[in-house]
């Protein structure tokens, strides 16, 4: 399969000459913003995770913290979101939609709806690892109710044969999204538009309310098309009475090495307006210099 990320591994990549091109950049009075973002944005996760041992070993300091220090904002937000590596990211996005104030419900459906059955299982371990306990328990203690059973479903195998005997609709729902092959799932939906005459979608939002349907919705949206989940997350975290700085973010640095391509792709043709110039209307200053450089092209 083609790559279909927009941040790609740097062709000369040398960690201990960009450990000190930041060294650099960082150094005396003010910091050359540009030079950081530039820098970053044009090397994939793992070069990052380099660079960032390079660092160490040059200065003795922590590249991460380094940045902390110097930068501010959205844009030390972001560049610090890109210096994480992509399992404990999400398992530290799980981490705070939990254990911060309130439950962050949208970040919890996003990522146990988007993200594949290995990945989840990479989660799940670096999550235990970080926070020494098991995200199904932390995840149980936060939710209740059809919402709770469908995320534990989620967690414990997307794919898993499905062998439940439930009573009510809501329950054949959840088990019928919850345990089937996303190919069955695309028959089931082609099936169910037929003999109820809509789509499965509307029968969800007639049915369901809140968290529940929230989540339903995703993990059928994801089941059609991920991309295009995620081109609709994006419109709509910017296309609001104010920026979703959050969900902006959290998209664009965990989507730019696997599918951004193909989420820009999915913006135009359903907004019929480039995630680009979406981008640069609805931010500013380095942050928006280092966003449109992970949405890595104009449509």
């Amino acid at each position: 399969q083609a790559y279909r990320g927009s941040v790609k591994p740097y062709v000369n990549f040398n960690a201990k000459h960009d450990a000190e091109i930041l060294k650099k950049a960082m150094k005396g009075i003010g910091t050359d913003e540009d030079a950081v973002l530039m820098l970053l944005t044009a090397r994939s996760n793992d070069q990052r995770q380099q660079i960032k041992a390079a660092y160490k070993k040059a200065y003795g300091k922590d590249l991460v913290s380094a940045l902390k220090s110097e930068l501010g904002g959205l844009f030390e937000d972001l560049i610090v979101a890109l210096m994480s590596p992509p399992t404990l990211y999400d398992a530290t996005l799980l981490h705070k939609a939990l254990k911060g104030a309130g439950t962050n419900d949208d970040v919890l459906i996003e990522i146990l709806a988007s993200r594949t059955g290995d990945e989840i299982k990479d989660i799940i371990k670096v999550y235990k690892k970080e926070f020494s306990n098991k995200l199904e328990k932390d995840i149980c203690g936060d939710t209740s109710g059809h919402y709770q059973k469908l995320l534990v479903i989620l967690l414990q195998d997307l794919y898993a044969a499905g062998e439940g005997k439930f009573g009510t609709d809501e329950e054949k729902f959840i088990n019928i999204l919850g345990n089937r092959s996303t190919e069955h799932l695309l028959k089931v939906f082609a099936a169910y538009k037929k003999i109820a005459g809509c789509d499965i979608e509307e029968s969800i939002e007639g049915e369901t309310t809140g968290n529940l349907e929230n989540l339903l919705l995703a993990v059928v949206k994801c089941t059609k098309s991920v991309p295009a989940f995620f081109a609709e997350a994006l419109y709509h975290s910017m296309r609001r009475a104010g920026t979703d700085d959050e969900t902006l973010m959290r998209i664009m640095v965990s989507r730019s090495e696997v599918d951004m391509l193909d989420i820009r792709a999915a913006f135009k043709k359903k907004y019929g307006a480039s995630l680009y110039t979406t981008i640069q209307e609805d931010t500013a200053g380095d942050y928006q210099k280092a966003l449109l450089y992970l949405c890595g092209g104009q449509d």
